[in-house]
């Protein structure tokens, strides 16, 4: 399929950082899936957009965990919450 001026605006990455991050537009349909921070216990401090896209750079990347830039949250945390998600179904 050729690239038409209005596909070609639509899928344009310009302005991330990284071509795996998420637009806005993409962020708002991807976030109502995730889960509610918990009502009891600690507090999230993990930006759960900066999750979502460290996890999308791994994939398109392949890069091993600790290859992680240090932009995105540590490794440990994007792990945990990577394979927590992929046990209950989310990621599915």
């Amino acid at each position: 399929m050729a690239w038409t001026e209005t596909t070609r605006r639509q899928y344009r990455r310009e302005g991330l950082r990284y071509a795996s991050d998420l637009t806005d537009a993409e962020w708002a349909l991807i976030e109502p899936f995730l889960p509610a921070p918990a009502k009891v216990g600690r507090p999230r401090k993990t930006d759960l957009r900066r999750l979502v896209e460290a996890i999308l750079y791994m994939a398109s990347t392949g890069c091993q965990w600790r290859a992680i830039p240090k932009e995105f949250p540590p490794y440990s945390t994007v792990q945990g919450y990577f394979y927590a998600w992929s046990h209950r179904g989310l990621l599915a």
